[in-house]
């Protein structure tokens, strides 16, 4: 009966010890994960980076009104963020009102470098930060993406990722313009701030293209 009783114990024990085991393997993994590991050495990721396709349009703006409250003139707008894949789409739709007709619009440009994609042509990603006023301070913007976290207009592009690894790419990407070396190390030619501010008037549209060099800036049309 004792040695029953012991065989039970010391299996207990043993399984005890398997799954402790398996909860410290599962933690190192994610938090041994490191940015440079994912981006030097999983394919898949290259190989979505590579997927993305020449974008030509990121969003639009147009003003829904402008009115004079106590000698002060406010604008209120609506910011379109369109669909990688298809400018018809639109991913975030929202109306903002800021003092002024003069507004800053703010995005991230990550440009990846053909040794990071070895396809003879380089790719980028275009994330909307912010908007925001001549009266206001950058960091008094109104958000569109939220610092650290996937931009919706490239939701499903890692999606052969396993979550921690998309969790980790979007939180440090953000970050990478900090650290030069890194940026060389890991392919990327560039991570910069592309801010466009121009004077708003009712009857157009605010169309932002995307130059050759990755820069973002407003093409004007009629709002027919």
């Amino acid at each position: 009966m004792l040695s029953l009783i012991a065989k039970f114990f010391w299996g207990g024990v043993a399984l005890a010890g398997i799954a402790i085991g398996g909860l410290l393997g599962f933690a190192f993994l994610k938090t041994g994960l490191t940015i440079e590991a994912l981006l030097t050495e999983n394919k898949e990721l290259k190989q979505a980076i590579k997927n993305l396709t020449t974008e030509e349009q990121i969003g639009y703006a147009k003003v829904i009104s402008q009115v004079e409250d106590n000698g002060h003139l406010y604008t209120t707008l609506k910011f379109v963020e369109t669909a990688r894949n298809d400018p018809l789409d639109i991913v975030f739709e929202s109306e903002f009102k800021l003092e002024g007709d003069v507004v800053h619009f703010d995005a991230l440009v990550v440009k990846f470098g053909d040794d990071f994609i070895q396809s003879g042509k380089g790719r980028s990603l275009y994330m909307w930060r912010r908007i925001y006023g001549e009266y206001m301070s950058p960091n008094e913007g109104f958000p569109i993406e939220i610092h650290g976290r996937e931009p919706d207009r490239y939701r499903g592009l890692l999606s052969r990722l396993p979550l921690p690894h998309r969790e980790l790419f979007w939180s440090e990407i953000w970050d990478l313009a900090h650290n030069k070396n890194q940026l060389i190390e890991y392919g990327i030619s560039a991570v910069f701030g592309s801010v466009v501010y121009t004077e708003l008037r009712p009857g157009l549209i605010y169309v932002f293209k995307i130059s050759s060099t990755g820069q973002v800036y407003p093409e004007v049309i009629p709002d027919l």
